[in-house]
């Protein structure tokens, strides 16, 4: 891709008023087991793409690295593909799958269901720059 346009930036291209980049160069990957979180940072707003394989569940998979019996993290994106179940602390438990945006406040567990992997988006930055680490 030409630079006369824009300036290389960290895997990505920006010029006035305008950031891009890629997922399949992230700034930043985590791997804790089955999961693989993708960080790619645009000015003052983080994004994360969440791939979650089957048998993941939060507090086998990430919440031994947090050191919380659930996730105190916000929420805020959407599935492209899988399926998972959200349980809040309260027993209140709910199924989001591809097509969904969600919400989701802290004080969570959450598995993914089926055989296929589990890919979200999410939105918000404090999330992004701090899930799974």
């Amino acid at each position: 891709m030409s630079t006369t346009f824009g300036v290389n930036i960290k895997k990505g291209y920006q010029m006035a008023g305008l950031i891009v980049k890629q997922f399949a160069t992230p700034d930043e990957s985590r791997t804790p087991p089955k999961t693989k979180v993708d960080v790619v940072s645009l000015g003052t707003v983080t994004l994360m793409r969440a791939t979650l394989q089957p048998g993941w569940v939060w507090s086998e998979c990430v919440g031994p690295f947090t050191g919380e019996t659930s996730c105190q993290s916000h929420h805020v994106g959407c599935v492209v593909s899988g399926k998972m179940v959200v349980k809040m602390d309260d027993g209140t438990e709910m199924e989001i799958k591809a097509g969904d945006a969600y919400v989701i406040d802290p004080g969570h567990d959450g598995w993914v269901v089926g055989d296929e992997p589990f890919v979200g988006y999410e939105f918000d930055s404090s999330t992004a720059e701090t899930y799974a680490k």
